[in-house]
Formats: structure tokens, sequence, C-alpha cells
């Protein structure tokens, strides 16, 4: 079998550069914070209103994916990301028109939002299906555009906005990845159902263990521990992202421009963090996935309640943590779905599974925003995150017992 003119097994790899790049666009998002401040000034809005539209793109992007999954089996891998890449980039291009927070929450957080709901699992999708021998760094690899988009996406949004203005960057950003998403989603399929890499020989251990998983995802204790953990990584990860950038400026003292910066560098550990938990929860455990992350969350948080005014590495080593750890969330998710229940049902299983991002994405950007706006300080924020952090290793332990041996893993 040929893929991009090569044999399947070679041509697949493709596939995850150009999934990373459709993710890339869709994970601008994840610059919201540079938005924050020229929109607050543009609209006489405060803290916890400027995270409103963010926070709404985070819910409907997180209710979309389960649909999601089964768009796919009907009208195609092209045609769904085709759908999600225009839906997006007009929500961009509307938040350019001259009104209020309630219609900025509309058009990005709505309209934009649905969008990345409508495009985001499909890349995830396809590569799942083409690396069923090595899902869990392939799924990391590819999910990593997403991670990193800030590091281009946050200075480029930075520079956009001091030359031509908050709203004219919408219309910019979203023709351009209108145009991007459109373009390749023409060149993103899945396998035949019955292809399978060459030399590639599941176990007997494996094949049985999908079969009996299949359709029983809601029944087992391993996906509520599972969705609970994906809840609290993101709930500490999603409000540290929307947080970054006014956060250095209000408590470490950072200039505009010096802040936006440190949201490029967080991007990185973001990234590293979905190929470090892709590979470490594939190679041991989706357990010692997830409380690694937590252990994580809780350095940082214990780290954030210290920092006060010039203390730029203790901001820079938490966030990056914070950071780290969301991004490995993003990784550790897909991957324990497909550990953990049917591949074959991945799409509409992860679909599922992801409404736990939009439930941390609800709790984490509305709390530090009211916390802001009633202690004057985001500092404040970080005790939840504390006491969320050792929750979520508590759960890891008691409900996320499922475990295998390595070589079972590796090949699921």
């Amino acid at each position: 079998m040929q893929l991009f003119g090569m044999p399947a097994e070679k041509g697949r790899w493709l596939l995850i550069p150009l999934g990373a790049i459709v993710l890339l666009c869709l994970g601008t998002v994840y610059s919201w914070s540079i938005f924050r401040k020229p929109l607050e000034k543009l609209l006489s809005i405060n803290a916890t209103e400027s995270l409103l539209p963010f926070t709404v793109l985070l819910v409907l992007f997180a209710v979309l994916m389960p649909i999601t999954g089964f768009c796919i089996n009907r009208f195609g891998t092209r045609t769904v990301t085709a759908v999600g890449g225009v839906i997006t980039g007009l929500g961009y291009i509307l938040s350019s028109i001259n009104g209020n927070l309630q219609l900025l929450t509309f058009t990005y957080g709505v309209i934009a939002g649905v969008g990345v709901g409508i495009a985001y699992g499909v890349p995830l999708a396809v590569v799942a299906k083409w690396f069923p021998d090595k899902k869990g760094i392939a799924v990391g690899l590819t999910v990593i555009g997403f991670g990193l988009s800030p590091l281009i996406t946050a200075p480029l949004a930075k520079s956009l906005i001091d030359s031509y203005g908050v709203r004219q960057t919408f219309v910019i950003l979203g023709v351009a990845f209108t145009a991007i998403i459109l373009a390749i989603a023409t060149v993103l399929k899945t396998p035949p159902q019955d292809w399978q890499p060459e030399g590639w020989n599941p176990t007997v251990t494996t094949q049985n263990h999908s079969s009996s998983s299949q359709g029983k995802m809601l029944e087992s204790q391993s996906f509520y521990g599972l969705w609970l953990c994906y809840t609290i990584g993101s709930f500490s990860g999603l409000a540290a992202i929307g947080i970054s950038s006014p956060l250095a400026q209000e408590i470490i003292k950072l200039d505009a421009a010096t802040a936006a910066s440190t949201v490029s560098l967080f991007a990185v550990f973001n990234a590293l963090g979905r190929i470090f938990f892709g590979w470490f929860t594939d190679r041991f455990s989706p357990k010692l996935g997830a409380i690694a992350s937590f252990v994580l969350v809780l350095i940082a948080s214990l780290m954030m309640l210290k920092a006060g005014e010039g203390a730029v590495a203790t901001y820079l080593i938490a966030f990056s943590l914070f950071y780290f750890s969301l991004g490995g969330w993003l990784a550790i998710a897909p991957t324990t779905t497909l550990i953990l229940f049917s591949s074959a049902d991945y799409a509409k299983n992860y679909g599922i599974v992801f409404t736990a991002y939009g439930a941390g994405a609800l709790g984490g950007t509305l709390l530090a925003g009211r916390i802001r706006d009633i202690f004057g300080s985001y500092t404040v924020f970080f005790y939840p995150t504390t006491a969320l952090a050792i929750l979520g290793i508590v759960l890891a332990v008691f409900m996320l017992k499922r475990s295998f041996s390595t070589s079972t893993v590796a090949q699921v």
C-alpha cells in the first residue's frame, strides 16, 4: 500500500507533522493571555471577564469532541477537518467586529470553539489508526502541535497587535488558519480497516483486552479515575495558561513584551510534556504517568505561593512545570484511552474522556479570574491547585489500578 508515494510504513510518518500543523493553528487558543490586556483596555472589562471568551471556547471545544468521533465515521476525516477549519477561521474573523464582551464571547468562544472542537480530534484519530504499533509516541508527537503553538503564535500575536491592533490581528489569524487547515485536510485519511504495519503482530493478550473492553468503557472504574484526574490536570494547567502573562506583569513585575516572550518559552515545555508523558505512560502505566504529573503541579503550586516581585526564576520554573504537566495530560489521556479501552472505538472513547478537559477549563479559568477580582492577586489561586494536586495523586493510586506488563503496553 502506498501513502504519499511511499510504502505506507514510511509514508505514515508524514501524517504526524501535517497533523501537528493543524493542531498548531488550533492551539493559538493557548496564546489567549496575550490578547487579554489589550482587550481589557479596549472593552473596559476586568480579569474574570477577559477570561470568559477563552473559557467558553475551551468548554465548547471539549463538548464537541465526542460528536466529532461519530462524524469522522459518517463524513470522513477530510470533510470534518475542513469544516472545523473554516468555522475556526470564521470565529477569529468575526471576533474583529467592533462590539462588546458578549459579542466577543460568541464569536471567539462559541464559533471558534465549535470549530476547534470539530477539527481537533481528527489528526489524533488518523495517526492512532496508522500507528497501532507506536500509539503513545505517535499521538504524543502529533499533539505536540497544539502545545507548541504559543511558541510561534504568542510572539506573532504580540507583534500583530502592536502593529495593527487586536481586532485586525483576529482577521489575519483567521484567514491564515483557514487556508492552512483546508490545504492539509485534503491529505488526511485513515488506513483500510484491516491494515497493519508489516511485521507487526499484536500479542494474543492485547487482542483479547481490546475485544473485552469494547463498549464497556463507561462501566469501568478506570474511566472515572481517568476522567477525574484529567479534570484536575486541566484545571491547573489551563488556568495557568490563561493567567501567565498578566500574572507575570502584576506579581513578578515583568513588562508586557517580556511577559509575552515567557509564554513562548512555556510552550516548549507544554510540547515536551506531550512527548515525555506519551512515552512514559506507554512505557510504564497510566497510574505512574498521572502521579508524576500531579507531583509537578504540587511543586509548582508551592513555588508560586512564595513568589513575589522580582522572583523571575521562581515564576519561570513553576510555570514551565504547569505547562509541562498540562502538555503531559494531552498525551496521558489519549494514550491511556488507547491502552485501557478498545482502539477500534478510540475517536468516540477519547471524545467522551475529553469532556474532562472542558470541566477543568471551566472550573480553573473562572476560579482564577474570580480570585484575582476578589483578592486583588492571583497568588491565592495556588492554594486550590496545591490541594487538587494531592487529591489527584490519591485518585490515581486508587482508581487507575489497572496495570499491564511493559511488553503488552508497548504494543497496545
